[in-house]
């Protein structure tokens, strides 16, 4: 019986999935991200999380009891050095998942794994607009809309001019492209 053993088993045995969670947290600890598998994302949160809490306090057993679960020299050094400097003040939460969608091959939900201190280009980079398919008549009035912006605010355009103006310009615009 499996009373009260709630982690997900990830389809392993036990030394299959140790080694696994291992190599994830040395890979996402060089790379500060990493892509897997939604699942494996939310198990190496469990299995990371406390690693990075035990290299606040940089004493010789820590370091010992975290190469213990990491079996790697340099992930040990990054993770006392450049990780404990960023995440010093930080109470908890040092792993962040972002669902990216399903993966091509075999439909499995995939997730970015990220350490939340060295992500400075995604809190600086805008929001990317999603791209839909579009009839023609649509694409010529999003041509308009760009050359409007352009043009100075300044202006103040009058109340009485008519609402279907842009309209009748895009079809003639269409009509002379034809």
């Amino acid at each position: 019986m499996r009373h009260g053993k709630k982690f997900n088993h990830l389809g392993r045995t036990a030394d299959h999935r140790k080694a696994m969670l291992a190599n994830l947290s040395i890979s996402l600890i060089e790379h500060k991200r990493i892509t897997t598998t939604v699942a494996k994302a939310k198990a190496l949160k469990k299995y990371v999380e406390p690693l990075i809490t035990r290299c606040k306090d940089d004493s010789t057993n820590s370091r010992r009891v975290v190469f213990r679960y990491l079996q790697n020299k340099e992930a040990v050094k990054t993770l006392f050095g450049e990780v404990a400097q960023k995440v010093g003040d930080r109470p908890g939460g040092y792993t962040r998942v972002i669902k990216i969608g399903p993966r091509q091959g075999d439909g499995a939900e995939m997730a970015f794994i990220e350490l939340v201190d060295f992500d400075e280009n995604m809190a600086k980079a805008p929001k990317a607009e999603k791209k839909t398919r579009r009839s023609r008549r649509s694409s010529s009035k999003a041509q308009a809309a760009p050359a409007a912006e352009e043009a100075p605010k300044t202006e103040e355009k009058p109340a009485e001019a008519p609402v279907e103006a842009p309209a009748e310009e895009a079809a003639t615009e269409e009509a002379k492209a034809e």
